[in-house]
């Protein structure tokens, strides 16, 4: 069998893959804003690369009127669905050494059984697969995309947090957990930080809402400057272990701090929007921000990490209310050859 890696997500992409607003118990009232949000990303992102926008059956014509069905770049497919989250139901895209892509199934059971169905959701990554023809490779491992960030030179980045919770793979080992990772996606070395963000409940603590590889050797990590912050001692401490250890290369990594945090009210209540859980396409940044007077210090953070790369801000308040941000919503297609 080829020996297939996955690459990071700077590398040239052919597309993007996203899924429209679906669990309408999920969004209750704000999912009209979530469908428009969900709309500005496609169209943020389809200045750079095509997006694939996916609905259920019976709402193309919908997801297509509101991503503008005149906008270049963006097409609608349909396909069973049960949510919205293709960075964590969709497949992992590997490239073997000649170039030849294909994408690995990992199992999903929507974040520890908290959503019900979510069978279409596990089943998906084969259909995607097959609509994009790229092989498949199968796990029988739970993993949401969500919860890694890879340098494409042998590292990957999670969390303990949500890796080792109870409610994905509880007969596996942290052991056989590292084991499967590294024999499906081609990593030599996996950073275990100890923490997700304290209000990521939906997620466990998922890895793309604080720390994310921006090259070989360099790590963009949230640490609020708040002390009041839940997540203050916690960054800290996942910072602490990211300056203790080096890459699948033997490099010691740069550390870049994003210290700003955004809260906002929405939908009767408060959300935190992570600036941290933007979406990298070709030659750009798409980022998740809230209406804040700090989201211009990100943004500018963010740019200093992706040089060479135009950075967007696209507000994203109801998807952080559905439990994410802009990584979470899209799903990187590799260019293959």
């Amino acid at each position: 069998m080829a020996e297939y890696r996955m690459p990071a997500e700077w590398s040239e992409h052919e597309g993007c893959l996203m899924a429209w607003p679906t669990r309408e118990e999920l969004w209750g009232s704000v999912l009209a804003d979530a469908k428009e949000e969900y709309a500005n990303v496609a169209r943020a992102i389809a200045a750079f690369e095509p997006v694939t926008m996916v609905a259920p059956p019976g709402h193309g014509e919908e997801a297509r009127a509101r991503c503008g069905k005149d906008t270049p770049g963006i097409t609608v497919i349909e396909l069973p669905l049960d949510d919205s989250w293709f960075r964590d139901s969709a497949p992992l895209f590997v490239l073997d050494g000649d170039g030849n892509r294909a994408g690995v199934d990992f199992r999903f059971n929507a974040w520890g059984r908290k959503h019900h169905p979510f069978d279409a959701d596990d089943r998906v990554s084969a259909l995607l697969l097959e609509h994009v023809g790229a092989d498949r490779i199968a796990s029988d491992m739970i993993l949401e995309g969500g919860a890694i960030t890879v340098d494409g030179e042998g590292t990957l980045i999670t969390t303990e947090q949500c890796l080792l919770h109870p409610n994905r793979n509880p007969g596996m080992s942290r052991d056989e957990i590292e084991a499967e990772l590294k024999a499906r996606l081609g990593v030599t070395k996996v950073i275990w930080l100890p923490y997700g963000g304290l209000l990521d409940t939906e997620t466990d603590g998922h890895v793309d809402g604080v720390a994310a590889f921006a090259a070989p050797g360099t790590v963009v990590v949230s640490l609020p400057s708040d002390p009041a912050h839940p997540d203050y001692a916690r960054m800290r401490a996942n910072r602490a272990v990211l300056e203790a250890t080096t890459d699948a290369r033997g490099r010691r990594l740069e550390i870049i701090d994003v210290p700003q945090t955004s809260f906002a009210d929405f939908a009767d209540g408060e959300i935190e929007v992570s600036y941290l859980n933007y979406y990298v396409a070709n030659g750009g940044v798409v980022v998740p921000v809230a209406g804040a007077p700090q989201d211009e210090d990100a943004l500018a953070v963010i740019a200093s990490a992706y040089p060479g790369r135009k950075v967007v801000g696209v507000r994203a308040l109801a998807v952080a209310f559905g439990g994410g941000g802009v990584h979470c919503i899209t799903q990187q297609i590799p260019a293959a050859g």
